[in-house]
C-alpha cells in the first residue's frame, strides 16, 4: 500500500537532505547539486515542515543530524540508490526486460558465464545485469530480482528451487600427489589441507565420512574457490572443490584426484545451488525466462555428466 501523499516528499528536497546528511555541510551539498545555499537549506527546511520533524541540529554554521534524522538519512539513502538504478534499468532496457541476479563470483565465471550467451540468443529483450556475493543478504535491502545461492534452500523472505547437488573431492596436484602417494583419506593428513571461510568444517565432515580422524585439522584459509583452485594447482596443499567446477582442470591434468579410489573420494554436500528470489518477484517475465532456461541446462549438464 501506498503511503499518503504528505508522507511522500519530493525527490529535490529529499536529494537535498541526503546530500547534506551524507557530506556534513550544507555548503558541500550545494556544490554537489550545483545549487545555492539558500535553496538546500530551503529544500530540507521544507521537507522537515513536511514530515513535522527535526533532521538536524543547527549550531551556528554547522549542521549535525539528530538521532531521527541519522537513520532517515539511511533509509533514504537506499531509496534513492534504488530509484536510481531502476531509472539506468529503464534506459537500458525501455521494454522494462531487465534481471538483475546475484551469483556466486566461481560458479558465476566457471559454469554460468560460458552459457549465457544461448540464454541471451533465446530471450533477446532482456538484459541481464550480474552482481557477485559470497553471502546471504535481504532481498529487500538490496534492488536484485534474485540470486543463486550455496546453502540448505532457506532464504528469509523468498522463494527457493534448486539447481543442483554438489559433490566435492579431495584434488592436488600431479606433483603432490607423487610426492606423497596418498593410499587412504588419513594419508591426505600428511599434506597441507587448505581451506574455505565459507565451509570451516568441510574437511571434518569429509574425513569422519571416510574413516579418518578428524580432530585438530589446520591448513591455509581462502575466500573463494578460484583461489583455492590455483593453489591446489601449484602444489600448496590439497582442497576439497566441487568436481562440476574443476572439470577443465581435471581434463587438462593441472589438478588430480588425490585419491586413486573407485569414486576419488568424494562426497556429497548437504549444501546445494539454489535460485532465489523475492515472493513478488516471481512473476517477473525476465525472472520466469531465466528459471526455464538454468533449469533447462542443469538437466542437461546433469545427463552428460552421466
Amino acid at each position: 500500500m501506498l503511503a499518503p501523499r504528505r508522507f511522500l516528499p519530493s525527490l529535490s528536497h529529499l536529494q537535498a537532505f541526503e546530500a547534506a546528511a551524507r557530506t556534513g555541510s550544507v555548503t558541500a551539498a550545494a556544490r554537489e547539486l550545483n545549487l545555492t545555499q539558500s535553496a538546500v537549506s530551503r529544500q530540507i527546511k521544507a521537507l522537515e515542515e513536511q514530515l513535522e520533524v527535526e533532521l538536524f541540529h543547527r549550531e551556528r554554521q554547522t549542521i549535525r543530524l539528530t538521532p531521527g534524522g541519522e537513520a532517515y538519512a539511511r533509509d533514504i539513502r537506499d531509496a534513492l540508490k534504488k530509484i536510481g538504478t531502476a531509472s539506468l534499468n529503464l534506459r537500458a532496457n525501455p521494454l522494462g526486460g531487465t534481471l538483475n541476479l546475484a551469483i556466486l563470483p566461481t560458479f558465476g565465471t566457471r559454469w554460468l558465464a560460458p552459457r549465457l550467451p544461448s540464454f541471451l540468443n533465446a530471450s533477446p529483450g532482456i538484459t541481464l545485469n550480474l552482481m557477485t556475493r559470497l553471502t546471504v543478504f535481504d532481498f529487500a535491502l538490496e534492488p536484485l530480482d534474485a540470486a543463486i545461492h550455496h546453502g540448505l534452500g532457506r532464504w528469509p523472505g523468498a522463494e527457493t528451487v534448486l539447481l543442483r547437488e554438489e559433490y566435492v573431492v579431495p584434488a592436488c596436484s600431479p606433483a603432490l600427489k607423487a610426492q606423497h602417494g596418498f593410499a587412504t583419506a588419513g594419508d591426505l593428513r600428511a599434506a597441507p589441507l587448505l581451506h574455505l571461510t565459507t565451509r570451516p568444517d568441510a574437511w571434518e565432515r569429509w574425513l569422519r565420512v571416510h574413516n579418518a580422524p578428524a580432530e585438530h585439522v589446520q591448513g591455509m584459509l581462502f575466500d573463494q574457490f578460484a583461489t583455492v583452485a590455483q593453489v591446489a594447482r601449484a602444489g600448496l596443499g590439497v582442497a576439497l572443490l566441487p568436481t562440476f567446477l574443476i572439470e577443465e582442470e581435471l581434463k587438462a591434468g593441472q589438478l588430480v584426484r588425490a585419491l586413486d579410489l573407485p569414486d576419488g573420494g568424494e562426497m556429497k554436500n548437504a549444501e546445494a545451488y539454489y535460485l532465489a528470489w523475492p515472493a513478488e518477484r516471481g512473476d517477473h517475465p525476465p525472472l520466469r525466462a531465466f528459471r526455464e532456461w538454468i533449469l533447462a541446462e542443469m538437466t542437461a549438464d546433469s545427463s552428460e555428466a552421466r
